[in-house]
């Protein structure tokens, strides 16, 4: 997905869980409080990944005793121009964003909606221009309403990015931060689809490296073989191409030993491509769905609005209002 001449990334992390071993305990700690924490050992995974295709552009893991951040400059080096890095508000710190701008790169980052970041000057549309360490940055805050026909839900939203060009309205580029859930979805596929929401097997620091690699290589494939047919099928959106059953299409040639053969030659790219295109999805719809356990850890309800482990999505209508500066 390009914006204005712009590759659209985003960063973000997600952590994994591993045996509860004494040798990954020597690395990998379990999450929870000081006092010991609970579960199994975890591993934290940050990726830069192209919202278009999903594809990952690089990735970083290790202890979850380093954080987000930490790892994210790690990434930094993956960053140049004529690209447009999505993040959360975890990421809006300044020495990150002099990082990621010396690189070259534009950047759109959520940061608290209490933070006050000063007014160098206004822009017409209600944003405004201000510092965060070394960077000029353009300051957006709008009032984004969700309106599902039976509820509205309302949040402000305060927004920092490189791209100070008055010819880029604020709405355009509030519009486009809802692209940074696509790495979302990319984590999804990589620990739910392919891994199947299992503990990972090794049960060595090594071994985990190991097997995370083979991981990301198996997704990045699927994913390169999706973007491949569905870029040279015309105008389709990679977003109508199922990975589960690109996955499946995969395994299927794994399964029949396809093209073990020397002298068989077997498009495997192919065979994944034609089934993807035959059961492509519908367009995408804009869809809102409550954030609730995804992993059950007990066989009872949890806490939520809904009081279930999986909602049902409702089809959406989005507005973005922006909001002045409250305090001039």
């Amino acid at each position: 997905m390009w914006w204005r001449g712009r590759l659209v990334t985003a960063i973000d992390g997600t952590t994994m869980c591993c045996p509860d071993t004494p040798a990954n305990l020597t690395v990998h700690r379990k999450g929870g409080s000081h006092h010991g924490g609970t579960g199994y050992p975890m591993v934290r995974l940050l990726a830069l990944v192209a919202c278009g295709t999903r594809t990952i552009i690089d990735a970083v893991f290790g202890s979850i005793g380093r954080g987000e951040t930490g790892y994210a400059a790690d990434l930094v080096p993956a960053m140049r121009a004529p690209m447009i890095v999505l993040a959360d508000r975890n990421f809006a710190a300044a020495d990150l964003i002099d990082k990621i701008a010396d690189r070259g790169a534009d950047l759109l980052i959520r940061v608290k909606s209490g933070r006050r970041l000063p007014v160098c000057r206004r822009c017409a549309d209600g944003s405004w221009l201000s510092r965060i360490g070394q960077v000029e940055v353009r300051v957006i805050r709008a009032q984004i309403t969700i309106d599902t026909g039976q509820r509205r839900r309302s949040e402000a939203y305060q927004l920092v990015t490189t791209v100070t060009d008055a010819d880029c309205p604020a709405v355009e580029i509030v519009g486009l931060y809802h692209q940074r859930w696509e790495i979302e979805t990319a984590y999804c596929e990589l620990k739910q689809s392919i891994g199947g929401g299992r503990v990972l097997r090794a049960r060595t620091p090594a071994g985990l490296e190991q097997e995370i690699y083979a991981r990301l290589i198996a997704y990045q494939a699927l994913r390169i073989a999706i973007t491949d047919a569905t870029l040279t099928a015309g105008d389709i959106d990679p977003d109508r191409a199922s990975f589960t059953v690109a996955l499946r299409a995969a395994r299927d040639q794994l399964v029949k030993a396809a093209g073990v053969i020397a002298d068989t030659s077997v498009d495997l790219v192919g065979v994944i491509g034609d089934q993807v295109l035959a059961s492509l999805l519908p367009a995408r719809r804009r869809r809102n769905t409550p954030r609730v356990v995804k992993r059950a850890i007990s066989t009872y309800a949890p806490h939520t609005a809904s009081g279930r482990l999986r909602g049902p999505s409702h089809r959406i209508t989005i507005s973005i209002d922006v909001l002045a500066d409250p305090d001039p």
